[in-house]
């Protein structure tokens, strides 16, 4: 995802980039009095952007309005879902394990997860575990969500994931820490009734 989102960044900068560097120049070379080509809507110094023609054009449809909400609705939710994005704690692809000979190895983040959520769910108590990893790939940082019995000991789960959990996965990957937020929620169930 942050190679991706990485991508979709550079390319969305790009374009915008270009696309002012290109209408600003055209208005530029207009308003100096220079040659521009004869597609190009704006010819000289006199000239405007949107004439009164222009503005009064579309005024009598019926779908012009709506359509030009419903593109502008478009563009915001696009701009949101993109600066939400940028937000988003990225996803650890791959941990730095000491091997030994000075250069190291590479994990992939989805194994060490994958490990670290089936030690969370065997415990006592733990209905279901996701682990995502973050940070840098030599500093990783955990963030583990349990789902919880309602017979569980939260006390204990915690515990038993801090001293055999991550400490299985902070040994196995060479790490000095492994810090990690855990956050518990309860299964819903239904009330047991008492004859």
């Amino acid at each position: 995802m942050n190679g991706v989102l990485r991508t979709v960044n550079r390319v969305l900068l790009g374009l915008a980039g270009l696309v002012l560097l290109c209408v600003g120049g055209g208005v530029l070379a207009a308003a100096a009095g220079l040659s521009v080509p004869s597609w190009w809507p704006w010819y000289g110094k006199n000239d405007v952007l949107l004439s009164e023609a222009d503005r009064d054009r579309w005024r009598g449809e019926g779908w012009w309005w709506p359509t030009v909400i419903a593109v502008l609705a478009v563009l915001v939710v696009l701009a949101l879902w993109w600066l939400l994005a940028q937000f988003r704690r990225a996803r650890l692809n791959e941990v730095l394990v000491d091997s030994g000979d000075g250069e190291g190895a590479l994990l992939r983040g989805r194994a060490l997860e994958g490990v670290l959520a089936g030690e969370a769910d065997a415990l006592d108590g733990v209905a279901r575990a996701q682990v995502t990893l973050t940070g840098k790939r030599s500093a990783p940082a955990a963030r583990v969500r349990m789902l919880m019995e309602p017979h569980a000991a939260p006390d204990e789960a915690l515990r038993r994931l801090s001293d055999e959990a991550l400490a299985h996965a902070r040994d196995s990957a060479g790490l000095a820490r492994l810090p990690a937020e855990v956050r518990l929620k309860a299964v819903k169930h239904r009330a047991a009734r008492v004859s």
